[in-house]
């Protein structure tokens, strides 16, 4: 789930990046003196905006993807209580030295 949200975020910002680039031709001229003085205060930012897409995208997978997941593992929960299925013996699960 935090993969999905980390691709998501990651895909979003780029593309809200080279929007911007198209869109800021005209302060090329001064890209250093704005790095120079504002970098870290864009850095900042842009930290910021990372964190909160990154939270935003994560919760909104929780929401709507993990919607149902209570209830289909009290189903399998179940049907391993009433032995519809095999669970494996402690002797198949343990590893030998």
């Amino acid at each position: 789930m935090a993969a999905n949200a980390l691709i998501l975020t990651i895909a979003i910002l780029l593309a809200l990046g080279f929007w911007l680039l198209g869109e800021l031709k005209f302060l090329i001229p001064y890209r250093h003196i704005l790095l120079h003085h504002y970098g870290g205060i864009l850095l900042l930012g842009f930290a910021v905006l990372f964190v909160n897409l990154f939270w935003a995208l994560s919760a909104l997978e929780r929401k709507f993807l993990l919607k149902d997941t209570g209830r289909k593992l009290s189903h399998v929960d179940r049907q391993a209580l009433r032995g519809q299925f095999p669970l494996p013996s402690r002797s198949e699960t343990e590893e030998l030295p």
